[in-house]
């Protein structure tokens, strides 16, 4: 009867555990990545060290501007050098190879019309990613919103099926009629819309040292693996302004957006059904930015997570 029972114990066990492991978040990212700012770099190298979490669908290279899909296949080289530690820890890492077949390359023209009139061969995958999938799909904007826009003109029939995180900003300052274009068009898709509050990445929360940006980055970071290494050539200091999105879908429940999460906290509009965005409360305010200290108060807890990846590169 013992033995029995430690069977019927030991198959549950495998069974939620293998449940557990195939329970990955479908994503698509489109990223700025080699342009003006270097952080798109460091968000790309630690969602990677993540991406047994995830179901990666596509990565975009979407500037505008000189960032290109030869600056994603730099991170996924290093990543590639990695990948037999990654693999060796027993987590599902996607190989390198998966990850070169869904990185594409978006647009790199802003929108100069009020209308998309273009499709790009980035915008055109995520579409069709997504379509395939069947499933809601969490589409993470580092860059401008140009490929989503012209996905969501050309393939509508997604928007059920998308939930949106976009770091906005300066990123929507870049092409201005394609973030106008789904405001003004298409107000149903589920939308974060972060402005401010990803600067809880770097801005306040614990900073005392080995915490703080430059020295967990020294002790951290920068002698593990190869990704470690490209980390920190391409900016030695935690910026990251992109990762917030990803922090949102590793802890929390991403369906929430009001709710407690480590990517942020939002409020939702009162008149759309599906958009979120900043929380206004005066304690929520970090140096000016609202919403920032609703990611910077976890930062100690997704700081000691990510530092326990680093370790699978030694």
């Amino acid at each position: 009867m013992k033995k029995h029972l430690l069977f019927t114990i030991l198959l549950l066990f495998r069974f939620s555990s293998s449940t557990f492991c195939q329970d990955r978040i479908p994503v698509i990212v489109s990223t700025d990545i080699g342009g003006d700012d270097p952080d798109d770099h460091q968000s790309l190298i630690h969602f990677l060290l993540y991406a047994n979490r995830f179901e990666v669908l596509g990565i975009i290279s979407s500037p505008p501007g000189k960032g290109r899909l030869s600056d994603i296949e730099e991170v996924i080289e290093a990543y590639e050098r990695d990948f037999p530690k990654l693999k060796a820890s027993g987590l599902d890492y996607p190989s390198p190879i998966q990850l070169i077949n869904v990185s594409k390359q978006g647009e790199i023209e802003i929108q100069k019309t009020e209308m998309p009139e273009r499709l790009s061969t980035g915008a055109e995958f995520m579409a069709k990613q997504i379509l395939d999938y069947g499933k809601p799909v969490y589409v993470l904007i580092w860059g401008s919103i140009t490929d989503l826009a012209q996905a969501v003109h050309y393939f509508p029939e997604i928007k059920p099926l998308i939930r949106v995180y976009s770091i906005g900003s300066w990123n929507t300052q870049q092409d201005q009629k394609s973030r106008d274009y789904l405001w003004n068009n298409h107000p149903d898709f589920w939308w974060i819309e972060n402005n401010t509050t990803f600067r809880g990445m770097y801005m306040g929360g614990i900073q005392e040292d080995p915490w703080e940006n430059i020295s967990f980055v020294e002790t951290s970071v920068k002698d593990f693996g190869a990704l470690g290494k490209l980390f920190f050539e391409k900016k030695p200091d935690i910026k990251m302004g992109d990762t917030p999105s990803v922090l949102y879908l590793l802890n929390g429940n991403p369906e929430n957006p009001e709710g407690e999460n480590w990517g942020g906290s939002f409020i939702k509009s009162p008149d759309r059904m599906n958009y979120w965005t900043d929380r206004q409360e005066p304690e929520l305010i970090e140096n000016n930015r609202p919403g920032a200290k609703t990611v910077n108060r976890y930062r100690l807890e997704y700081l000691k997570d990510w530092k326990e990846r680093m370790k699978l590169l030694r």
